[in-house]
């Protein structure tokens, strides 16, 4: 991975802790609070949960890669958003099947001060108690996806709960060295991983990880073991692609551009490109945790190109 781009990237805005995304501070707005959206999986029950978010300046080097930043801005202008920066949501899933209560990365807990964190505020306005979490899904060893696994305590925030990740993410995640977890957002990376270690169930690509619900998928390019997950079955089923795309706009109409964050940069291109024309062709549901709240939505061909159409939700 291009670590020293991805340190670049991102700083929180809390004035105590210097995250190791970057070395310059701008403003995400007011501190998160608790957000929910509910929908339906087929038959199960679903819940969008904020976390909060994090903006990135379009700046050529924190974002995406190798394009003037001009051109860049002129495609985020033309999706009626800003062209100076990206602005990123994060939202963890939740999905409940018969006894278990599935949770689907865990945001940035307490590693990236006010801008983000809020899961915990999240599941209380849903009603949820982290103790009754069964099953978590994480996509990749990223602080913004693994920091709602520990408290502030250094205790474990969801002590019922075993954590699937893929076995070459877990090798990535627990052979980190402390500069190496600072550079991807993780601040205590000793004590995260005593933590989690026992409740780990590493799996292998496309392993059937809950037969018939949770289906796990290969997406590569981001980190070494990213995943992503394919939830429920027929047209009603949802794709959960973690962080093989992040902006709503550049990476689905831009997929080919490069990005600071993915570890191997022309693969995570690679990747993009053909998560469009598989989204596209088969009109499958995409639950994306960085694009606009709640990020549920399809990828649809249009003139050409690629666009995000977020799915209505009453």
């Amino acid at each position: 991975m291009n670590t020293a781009s991805f340190r670049g990237s991102l700083v929180a805005i809390s004035a105590v802790m210097s995250l190791a995304f970057g070395a310059e501070a701008f403003s995400a707005g007011a501190a998160p609070t608790g957000r929910v959206q509910t929908f339906r999986i087929g038959s199960y029950n679903a819940v969008a949960l904020s976390d909060g978010g994090i903006q990135e300046p379009n700046d050529g080097k924190s974002f995406v890669l190798g394009q003037p930043v001009s051109k860049v801005a002129a495609v985020l202008k033309a999706a009626g958003v800003p062209g100076d920066h990206f602005e990123l949501s994060i939202q963890p899933l939740l999905v409940t099947w018969d006894k278990h209560l599935m949770l689907f990365d865990t945001g940035a807990g307490n590693y990236f001060g006010p801008m983000a964190g809020a899961l915990p505020q999240s599941m209380t306005t849903a009603g949820v108690s982290p103790a009754s979490v069964t099953d978590i899904f994480i996509s990749h060893a990223h602080g913004d996806h693994v920091g709602g696994l520990i408290t502030a305590e250094g205790k474990s925030a969801f002590p019922n709960a075993s954590i699937h990740m893929s076995a070459a993410e877990w090798q990535f995640l627990s052979g980190m060295k402390p500069e190496d977890a600072k550079n991807v957002g993780i601040s205590d990376i000793t004590a995260l991983v005593s933590v989690i270690r026992p409740k780990v169930v590493p799996f292998q690509p496309g392993a059937e990880l809950i037969p018939g619900v949770v289906k796990a998928v290969e997406i590569k390019g981001h980190t070494p073991g990213h995943s992503g997950y394919e939830i429920g079955t027929g047209k009603d089923a949802v794709l959960y692609i973690g962080d093989s795309m992040h902006s709503y706009v550049t990476s689905v109409q831009r997929p080919s551009w490069k990005v600071a964050f993915d570890t191997d940069q022309v693969t995570g291109a690679a990747s993009r490109v053909a998560l469009d024309k598989r989204a596209a062709a088969s009109g499958e549901r995409i639950y994306a945790v960085h694009f606009p709240f709640p990020g549920l939505g399809k990828i649809v061909q249009e003139k050409g190109g690629f666009v995000w159409v977020p799915e209505s939700i009453h």
